[in-house]
């Protein structure tokens, strides 16, 4: 794919609990929308679909390129998400190109020399990743992911004295994010994802969430495609981090 190339871009995000779904050309936004947290997605998802598409005006067979979160996150809303966009791209003969979910959190929170990236995992832990993000919104993961309690999470980056918090997990756990930096001495503020902060500030700061992180999956998979990334839906598969808890119950 040439630089100069704008494809038509479908992404679906089912790894949190609301999932999303975002329509893009090129760079445009063409349209999005966020699913209801309360709702299951298998039950909806297709009719949020076709509401997608009908709001940018554009069938399904003009897609050029599908992309999906491919996780952490929700077991369920993972398999859903990848089978649907994997079956489409199968069908249509098209490119399909995986993003971690925890590389659109940091994305969506915007430009940082270190975000932490938190999303639940259940029973009261997390999944986490510490990822920078440029000021051209690329992502370059500075640990690999990891699946653990959120007090051994502040243990290990309680020497760290600029950060950017993101994502929903991170919100679940706020209180106990502001109640460690101040214990260390250091600066908590809340802010948008537009805040860039001063790598000599001593600060923690927590990112407003974005309840579309479909728009970022869209984002990263053009930067990919750009890249010359050509994935086929086979080569697409889940990131669980963790076993499911059929799997730890067996």
């Amino acid at each position: 794919m040439s630089t100069d190339e704008k494809p038509l871009i479908l992404s679906l995000e089912t790894a949190t609990r609301a999932g999303s779904i975002a329509i893009t050309r090129g760079e445009a936004l063409l349209a999005s929308s966020a699913g209801d947290a309360q709702v299951s997605q298998s039950t909806h998802l297709l009719e949020h679909l076709r509401g997608a598409l009908d709001g940018a005006e554009v069938a399904l067979h003009e897609i050029d390129l599908f992309a999906v979160a491919t996780g952490p996150g929700s077991f369920t809303g993972l398999r859903i998400g990848l089978a649907t966009v994997k079956s489409f791209a199968a069908t249509l003969v098209r490119a399909c190109i995986g993003i971690p979910t925890l590389h659109a959190v940091a994305h969506a929170a915007g430009e940082s020399r270190c975000t932490v990236a938190l999303l639940p995992a259940g029973r009261g832990e997390v999944f986490a990743q510490r990822l920078a993000v440029s000021s051209t919104g690329a992502v370059q993961p500075l640990d690999a992911p990891t699946h653990q309690a959120p007090q051994s999470l502040l243990d290990k980056l309680a020497t760290l004295r600029n950060l950017k918090w993101a994502g929903e997990g991170a919100h679940i756990f706020a209180d106990a994010i502001k109640a460690r930096a101040l214990s260390e001495a250091l600066a908590f503020q809340m802010a948008d994802s537009r805040v860039v902060i001063s790598s000599d500030e001593e600060q923690w700061t927590l990112i407003s969430s974005s309840n579309v992180l479909a728009v970022s999956v869209a984002k990263l998979a053009l930067g990919r495609a750009r890249a010359g990334d050509n994935s086929l839906p086979q080569d697409i598969r889940a990131i669980y981090v963790r076993p499911s808890d059929a799997e730890l119950n067996e």
